[in-house]
């Protein structure tokens, strides 16, 4: 992201996506001021986002969305993105919601190719800590046992299934007329 910006290839309207930072992937949860700090300072604040599966704190600025659950390391949609994928991202209260908009075929393409990079530890607390650290909406608790068997990545967001629905509802409704 850095050489991104450094290199203006980071553009107004793009989303950039910083990942395998969640509570397994970082692991812990590593703090994104840095890069917000810099989106800013290239004076793309306005009109940039950044999402994350690692966490802001109370001095980050910009539109940034963080903590997304399920994270990359265990196969969560975020992990799915490639350069240049439309993403809709309805910040409204009421919705709260981010959609990578590709095809049925391509997302269960891209699903059953993924596989998990290594974890960054393989010894120690901190593999002990991935080995049991629950999800960021969970609170990254670590008390209750957790395991990283059966890692395979997530199917759509339910906000897509839903559109989708709509859609099809939609068009069935134009047929009968």
């Amino acid at each position: 992201m850095m050489q991104g910006l450094e290199n203006k290839e980071i553009k107004c309207g793009d989303v950039v996506i910083i990942r395998y930072e969640g509570p397994k992937g970082g692991p812990g949860l590593p703090e994104m001021l840095t890069p917000t700090s810099a989106i800013m300072g290239a004076g793309l604040g306005d009109c940039v986002a950044l999402l994350t599966d690692g966490r802001f704190s109370g001095g980050s600025h910009g539109f940034c969305i963080g903590h997304i659950t399920p994270e990359a390391q265990v196969g969560g949609p975020i992990a799915l993105v490639k350069n240049g994928d439309p993403i809709r991202i309805d910040a409204r209260m009421e919705q709260r919601t981010i959609d990578l908009l590709i095809s049925d075929e391509e997302w269960e393409k891209r699903r059953q190719e993924w596989t998990p990079p290594p974890l960054r530890t393989s010894q120690g607390t901190l593999f002990k800590y991935i080995n049991n650290v629950g999800t960021a909406s969970e609170g990254c608790v670590t008390d209750e046992f957790n395991t990283m068997a059966d890692v395979q990545a997530a199917t759509k967001t339910p906000a897509v299934v839903e559109l989708e629905a709509k859609i099809a509802e939609l068009e069935a409704k134009l047929a009968a007329q």
